[in-house]
């Protein structure tokens, strides 16, 4: 492969926590590359800053936790955050299948395993160069994939809310597009050029959350050697995304609620009040109206997150949007995945309910691209791949007693390890219970009528619920 001439050198970021190994990798890739090196998360956000780079190869065990992969996870959510077409290849000596998944789930493009030579790493950046960056799309504006009606509605919605300061809550189900649709808000919006942060407020301690969130003071807790600054100060003047807000905990909502209202918080240990420029956007699978009945979450934060309420469809309501995003990823995946689907698999795919929705359909085209180069897949192996004990929710109004209902229970008995019927009777009933308090806007006496029961015999099945989620 051909060295580059210096003045068409892309730039390459080089993390990781040992400097033999920057240096080292340094002295071969500087024929090809301008160098950058850091040792730590931090010292990288500021050199990407200051020279937005290409192409990044980041380790995951990154300080003050080298032996851990947090610090790599989060460096490459902050610098896709910040530069949204970077692409990142991780080199690193924790090569578990999960943290490799997890890694591109984020946004990296590759997953290198230590060791390797540097000539190999060399010739895995250039490739990397000439394929489309995981979020090229985003940074012209929304990668949303399909042309479905309920698509082109929330694209257009999308357009609408873009440029107003207020919070949007986007509501959907697990894996049905919530941050792609938040980052499209963002590319979309004169706030752009500043950084979109995500935070998934259920993938981290609720003892971290306050300190991620508000960033700390040095010493202001065991293990805060220096002070940092948190996701409020990070992205003043760009997006920050609260992902699963439905997990944080209460006592945390009161001080969100305070940022939204007028911007000011407080850096955990610190007196001084700070303030953030940062537009809100949460993400929701739960249904926050009756979390906020069950006392869970709090009312006035809810209306104040809830001014704009979009809503990522599920891919079962996206018909043949299902074969656009399977075309979507073959591509971006590349060679490996190039296969066909015969004529009974194709109405399979399109027939299939995808209960993980768009990250299941992911996952799907790679291990068909794995298993099946170059092939034609037949309806048998594509069966194979779905997930047969899942329930469709479209089947649900089924009768009871009919044979339809019958099947969905043979599959989930089949699919269950430790089922419980009481478990999933409780489940059924609590669902029937929730429609009906949102037919009926919250008025017991109502929805007690609708469901045949009397007002007190609704009202202690809901206070059990609550006991049994607590």
């Amino acid at each position: 492969m051909p060295t580059r001439n210096k003045q068409d050198k892309p730039a390459l970021l080089i993390v990781d926590d040992d400097p033999l190994i920057t240096d080292a990798l340094a002295f071969v890739l500087i024929r090809d590359f301008n160098v950058a090196t850091a040792h730590s998360r931090t010292e990288a956000i500021s050199l990407a800053q200051d020279h937005p780079p290409e192409l990044a190869l980041v380790d995951l065990g990154l300080p003050p936790k080298p032996h851990k992969p947090d610090e790599g996870f989060a460096l490459i959510r902050d610098l896709l955050g910040r530069i949204p077409t970077l692409r990142i290849l991780v080199l690193s000596g924790q090569n578990d299948e999960a943290h490799a998944r997890h890694a591109r789930a984020l946004g990296a493009m590759d997953f290198v395993a230590k060791p390797c030579p540097a000539e190999q790493i060399r010739t895995r950046l250039l490739a990397a160069l000439d394929q489309p960056s995981p979020t090229a799309a985003e940074s012209n504006g929304c990668d949303l994939i399909g042309r479905s009606p309920p698509l082109e509605r929330l694209r257009l919605q999308l357009q609408q809310y873009a440029d107003t300061p207020f919070p949007v809550l986007i509501e959907g189900e697990s894996g049905s597009g919530k941050e792609v649709a938040a980052r499209c808000l963002h590319f979309l919006s004169r706030r752009s050029h500043a950084p979109f942060l995500a935070l998934n407020c259920a993938a981290i301690a609720p003892t971290l959350v306050e300190p991620t969130l508000f960033g700390y003071a040095r010493g202001a807790f065991t293990g805060a050697q220096q002070a940092r600054s948190g996701y409020f100060e990070e992205a003043s003047g760009g997006t920050l995304f609260l992902d699963e807000i439905g997990e944080l905990p209460l006592e945390l909502q009161a001080k969100l609620l305070r940022v939204l209202e007028n911007g000011e918080y407080q850096r955990v240990g610190e007196t001084q009040t700070r303030t953030s420029q940062a537009r809100i956007v949460a993400a929701t699978n739960r249904d926050l109206i009756n979390e906020v009945r069950a006392g869970r979450f709090r009312a006035d934060l809810y209306h104040r997150l809830s001014v704009f309420v979009l809503t990522a469809p599920p891919l079962r309501e996206l018909g043949g949007d299902r074969l656009v995003l399977m075309e979507h990823f073959r591509r971006q995946l590349g060679h490996g995945a190039r296969f066909q689907l015969s004529d009974s698999a194709r109405a399979a795919w399109l027939d299939y309910h995808f209960p993980g929705n768009v990250r299941e359909l992911r996952n799907i085209v790679i291990r068909l691209g794995a298993k099946y180069p170059d092939q034609t897949i037949e309806l048998s192996q594509l069966e194979d791949e779905f997930d047969s004990a899942a329930i469709n929710p479209q089947e649900l109004a089924l009768t009871p007693g009919s044979q339809g209902l019958k099947e969905i229970a043979r599959k989930h008995l089949s699919g269950q390890i430790n089922f419980e019927l009481d478990r999933m009777l409780k489940d059924w009933e609590q669902s029937y219970v929730q429609a009906a308090l949102d037919i009926t806007h919250g008025n017991l006496s109502q929805a007690a009528r609708l469901l045949g029961i009397n007002r007190t015999t609704l009202y202690s099945r809901m206070q059990t619920y609550g006991k049994d989620e607590t």
